[in-house]
């Protein structure tokens, strides 16, 4: 268990106690030489940030199919939002910057195309089902330069793992909190306050909703624009966490409340509209119709992943192709595949 602690009172290297440190990291997965200047959690965000799949997320969907608009958050815009919190309230309160930030930036790695729609599609096709944090340790562990993995520590691995939240109390944290560190509850809190504020503010300028709309102790507690309820959400956070000794991140009833308010009033006025979830069908017959192909259609399988090496689950390389697919690539593929082709000769 983290133990008790004022975090205020931070130690010679400007941690607080309950903070992690490099030393007392569980190691990597597989054992490897420290580097001579960069710190373990500093090369894990370097490695994160330089991964395919990170470079992937520019064109993966947030809540609005990517290309939409210009100005939408996308999937890495999101994971970007999340990574701007995470550093600030670990600076505050005096937490490992580095571990947030590695966390931060690796949780939505395995975020499948057209954002949760692709994810629930996949959920009902297998049998074992399908969850994005799963799909982002496999991402993490096996599937990053050339399938050696990106062998990141166990704090990190963790955090990737322990950051889902559904649609529970974020604050409710899961089984075995020894294993998530003070950091990765961190990004737990930070992914959804970015993305409940960040949603809101898409669905502002999509016209969707307009401002005044917004639950009236929303407005009242986080208020009306994205920097007021950015900055309402941090402050009590940092002040809440930093005013306890619980050994865990906290924040006010009356901030933490606000916030599920929001949530709730985004899937029934943003992610359940209709204008919203129609593209959300359309993506999930893609998403599932590619899929299906996969599995069924031998030289489409071989054409696009290749041949399945012997003791290789034919199945996990069609969900890993297709979660690790952009919307455009997925969007293109299919066009190719199932869309007839004008006929040119003349």
């Amino acid at each position: 268990m983290i133990p008790s602690r004022q975090p205020t009172q931070p130690e010679a290297d400007g941690l607080i106690p309950a903070a992690m440190r490099v030393a007392a990291t569980r190691g990597r997965r597989h054992a490897e030489p420290e580097h001579p200047f960069r710190r373990p959690f500093q090369r894990d965000r370097d490695r994160i940030i330089h991964a395919a799949a990170f470079r992937r997320l520019e064109y993966k969907t947030q809540v609005f199919v990517n290309g939409e608009g210009d100005h939408y958050r996308t999937r890495l815009t999101h994971t970007l939002e999340v990574n701007q919190i995470a550093r600030t309230v670990a600076r505050a309160l005096g937490l490992n910057e580095d571990l947030a930030e590695a966390v931060a930036l690796s949780h939505d790695l395995g975020h499948t195309p057209f954002g949760h729609a692709g994810e629930a599609t996949l959920n009902q096709l297998l049998p074992q089902g399908f969850h994005h944090w799963q799909q982002s340790l496999r991402v993490v562990d096996h599937l990053e330069r050339d399938g050696r993995g990106l062998n990141l520590t166990y704090e990190v691995r963790m955090g990737i793992w322990g950051h889902s939240k559904g649609r529970k109390n974020f604050l409710d944290l899961p089984d075995h909190i020894d294993q998530l560190t003070l950091e990765a509850q961190l990004v737990r809190a930070a992914d959804i306050m970015a993305y409940v504020a960040h949603d809101a503010d898409d669905a502002i300028r999509g016209g969707i909703i307009s401002a005044q709309e917004l639950p009236e102790e929303v407005r009242q507690t986080l208020g009306l624009r994205l920097s007021q309820q950015i900055g309402a959400m941090v402050r009590d956070l940092i002040e809440q966490t930093a005013g306890s000794n619980a050994g865990i991140i906290k924040m006010s009833p009356m901030v933490s409340d606000s916030i599920m308010i929001l949530r709730d009033f985004l899937y029934k006025r943003v992610y359940d509209n209709l204008e919203v979830h129609n593209d959300f069908i359309k993506a999930s017959k893609l998403v599932r119709e590619l899929f299906g192909e996969l599995m069924a259609n031998d030289a489409f399988f071989q054409a696009q992943i290749g041949v399945s090496p012997e003791g290789v689950d034919r199945q996990q390389m069609a969900v890993d192709y297709v979660a690790g697919m952009t919307d455009s690539y997925a969007l293109l593929l299919y066009q190719s595949h199932f869309m007839p082709r004008p006929w040119t000769r003349l």
